[in-house]
Parts: structure tokens; sequence; C-alpha cells
């Protein structure tokens, strides 16, 4: 592949992450807050396809026109080798054209059924604010019920929003992939459900749940961390949310 292609490359890169980055498809890649560094590097290969043409287009032809004929005499040999690869290189702008038009689905139950939860002491549990119901993410709530063991969510009123994930008993649980960098390092948080949880949960369905605090505990059978339950009383599906996963 000559340079001017390899420019033409990286300026369709570079429109594809720029893409992702104003359309919100790379949520589907990568946190929330790495979306500053997206937009810089969509940029920065933009620029270098622009000044690699540039630099190409300056160059004198009079060094391409004076080749040895020996040179003209291989190349002419090698003439088939000289143009099935830069076809073939071409092949590299498929997934540009795939991360474009088909987003991909977010990570859900299959996946949070193969890994433990990745719930951990959290550094601290912040005031909350008097909201009600609260609003709190899986992460948020299932690190005040397994380490603070409730005593900063008392009897109020909780809501989380999550996607079913269902035990190999049918037991269900509100479940969130939570990422540290991208989807590739992507667990999942699980929360147990107890009280009146509609009679028929399908995997991956988005519910939203308004339930209280339950000291009532589990063990993830994957890895043996802790799985907190939280008492529902309200139940519905909602659709999914645009950025899929918790950080």
């Amino acid at each position: 592949m000559n340079r001017q292609a390899q420019a033409v490359v990286l300026f369709l890169v570079g429109v594809a992450v720029l893409h992702a980055s104003f359309t919100g498809l790379y949520l589907r890649y990568v946190k929330a807050g790495l979306r500053p560094l997206l937009i810089a590097a969509g940029i920065v290969l933009i620029v270098a396809a622009i000044a690699t043409v540039w630099y190409e287009l300056r160059q004198p032809r009079a060094t391409q026109e004076n080749q040895p004929e020996r040179e003209n005499h291989d190349q002419h040999d090698q003439h088939g080798h000289a143009h099935r690869e830069p076809r073939i290189s071409w092949l590299l702008v498929l997934p540009l054209f795939a991360l474009i038009l088909v987003a991909p689905p977010a990570l859900g139950s299959y996946s949070a059924l193969r890994a433990g939860t990745a719930l951990q002491p959290p550094f601290g549990f912040p005031a909350l604010p008097p909201s009600d119901p609260l609003q709190l993410t899986v992460v948020d709530y299932g690190g005040r019920a397994a380490y603070d063991h409730g005593r900063s969510l008392g009897d109020r009123r909780i809501k989380i929003t999550g996607f079913i994930t269902l035990d190999r008993s049918g037991a269900p649980y509100l479940t969130r992939m939570i990422l540290n960098c991208c989807a590739a390092d992507a667990q999942p948080i699980k929360i147990g459900l107890s009280g009146q949880i509609p009679p028929v949960l399908a995997p991956d369905t988005w519910v939203e749940v308004i339930g209280t605090y339950t000291s009532r505990q589990t063990k993830d059978p994957v890895n043996d961390g802790v799985i907190p339950y939280i008492n529902v009383s309200r139940a519905r599906t909602v659709p999914a949310p645009n950025d899929p996963y918790e950080s």
C-alpha cells in the first residue's frame, strides 16, 4: 500500500472515530469519560492523513521518472505481486464501514453469568440527596448495601435500573456491567431481587425497580463475591439506556 492509500485509510479511521464519538456509538466500546480523548485521536488521524497527502504531492516527480531501467524491469517481473498487495490491503477499510454502519450490542446476561460480581468495598459513602425515590446506580446501591449494611440507606425508597440476569435456578438479578476502560474489561455487578418481582422476567430485559434495602445477601457461585438484595415494591420494563455501562 503506497503512502497516498495509507493516508486514505488514516482519514477514514479518523472519520470513523469522530463519528462514533459524536453519535454516542463510542459508549458501546469505552466508558463515557474517554470521549475527549477519542475526539482528539480522530482529529490527529485526519490531520496526519492530510499532511501525508500534502507531503507526497510536494515530492519532486523527477526521482520517480529517472528510476534505473533495472528497477523498472524488476517491477515488470513482479507485476502480479505489485497489484495484488494494494487490492488486499484495501480490505482494511471494511471494518471501518462496519464501525460506522453497525452498532454492536452491549454485553448482557450471557457475559454476566460467566463472570463473578465485581462489587468491591467503596472508598466512602457520601451523603445522599433527599429525593424520593432516590436514584442510585447498581454499583452505589450494591456498595452501600453490602459494605455499609444499609446504614446510609435506611428505609428510603431506592430506584435502580439494570438488565435481568437469571442464574441456573432461575433466580433473577438486576445487573449492570461496569467498565474500567473499555468493553473488553467489563465486569458485572449483580443485585438480587426479592419482594414483588414480576412473574415473568426474560434475560437481558431492562427493568427499573423501586424498593428498599434488605439485609439479605448471597454469594456469587462464580467467585463467591457478595450479592446484596433489594426488596422490590414496584418494577417496570424500560428501554435500554444510551449508555448501558457503569464505571
